[in-house]
């Protein structure tokens, strides 16, 4: 296993991250238990959740996979051997979030109260890395703007140096070590960074954005924030959801699968998806690879991503997940994506 600063932190994190999104309602707590007990055995110490998973959302499985999490910290006693990164919601509509049914912001309240209740879940004192699920203020997310700028709306949002602040306090009173942004823009990333020398609050040390092979959009204008300002990627969904495995190929929907289970892989069944997935499947298969190490190699070996989030509902998933490790990214095998890229330019983002 490959290890990289989280930042300009003196934290080294594996360079795959354990996604944990689907305990609590696609595996159990035994599996998620399984799940930890491989990933850690072959050299991962980083583990990302969420206050909203397991996901899709829903009242009843909110908090679940955090649970799953501090149950497995707990029987094992291995904290100090972990790092554990968890997320606040940003601005929603979920009800159910809060105790007073209020929706989410990113005010100190909200903040202040999500990560209590975080930490109870994983039966810690602190996290490692506290992100911002999603910003407070107006943008299409998860792929439902594509590309197309969208003039901000004129709805209310809390200024940056409001949650900045808010988090700062969480740092002091040491129930946070490091901060973290998630679904963001150059423009937000720049803006948290500059009220960071204001002196409004701590810096952020990472960015967690969907990157991968239909989806390369991050290259465009935050690889540059991650390289000049060490705010590296943690990038998730880098098997696009399962996509680039090529099991949905031709409208097929497996038994169990994600996308079977709940439709809600809409960011990827735009037009000329499908078209590159073909290309890259015949890649691997023409590389004698398999096509979700291919896909998870690739964005493991970028130099801008920090840490790689994989995710699986199977022990063999897992297993296949993790041996990406051994697959390298030669200059030729690049040279070959990118051409592909070039004639399937994020199809995805």
């Amino acid at each position: 296993m490959d290890y990289r600063k989280l930042g300009r932190t003196d934290l080294s994190v594996s360079a795959i991250c354990l996604g944990s999104m689907t305990w609590g309602q696609q595996n159990t707590e035994k599996e998620g238990h399984e799940q930890l007990d491989y990933a850690f055995a072959q050299g991962v110490n980083f583990v990302d959740t969420a206050e909203i998973y397991s996901i899709p959302p829903r009242p009843e499985t909110q908090g679940s996979t955090e649970r799953i999490i501090g149950s497995w910290l707990a029987a094992r006693k291995n904290r100090d051997k972990v790092i554990i990164a968890t997320k606040v919601a940003g601005r929603g509509d979920a009800s159910w979030l809060r105790d007073d049914g209020a929706k989410s912001v990113l005010d100190r309240q909200n903040i202040h109260f999500a990560i209590e209740r975080s930490l109870e879940r994983l039966q810690t004192d602190y996290v490692d890395l506290y992100q911002l699920h999603w910003p407070d203020r107006s943008l299409p997310l998860w792929g439902a703007g594509g590309t197309t700028y969208r003039r901000p709306s004129s709805r209310a949002e809390v200024p940056i140096e409001e949650t900045l602040a808010a988090l700062d306090e969480l740092v002091k009173a040491g129930k946070v070590r490091h901060i973290g942004l998630s679904n963001e823009t150059p423009w937000g990333v720049a803006r948290f960074l500059r009220a960071a020398e204001l002196g409004h609050g701590p810096r952020v040390v990472s960015i967690q954005n969907a990157y991968n092979l239909l989806n390369r959009t991050f290259e465009m204008g935050l690889a540059e924030f991650s390289e000049r300002e060490q705010v590296g990627l943690l990038a998730y969904s880098p098997l696009a959801q399962g996509y680039l495995t090529g099991k949905y190929q031709g409208g097929a929907r497996p038994p169990g699968a994600r996308t079977t289970l709940f439709e809600r892989a809409q960011r990827y069944e735009k037009p000329g998806v499908a078209a590159a997935i073909d290309a890259y499947l015949a890649l691997a298969r023409d590389l004698g690879a398999d096509p979700a190490q291919l896909a998870i190699a690739y964005v493991t070996s970028r130099p801008f991503v920090t840490s790689n989030i994989i995710g699986a509902t199977t022990m063999a998933q897992l297993r296949t997940d993790l041996d990406s490790m051994r697959l390298s990214i030669t200059p030729e095998i690049e040279k070959r994506i990118d051409a592909i890229h070039q004639l399937h330019s994020n199809p995805a983002p």
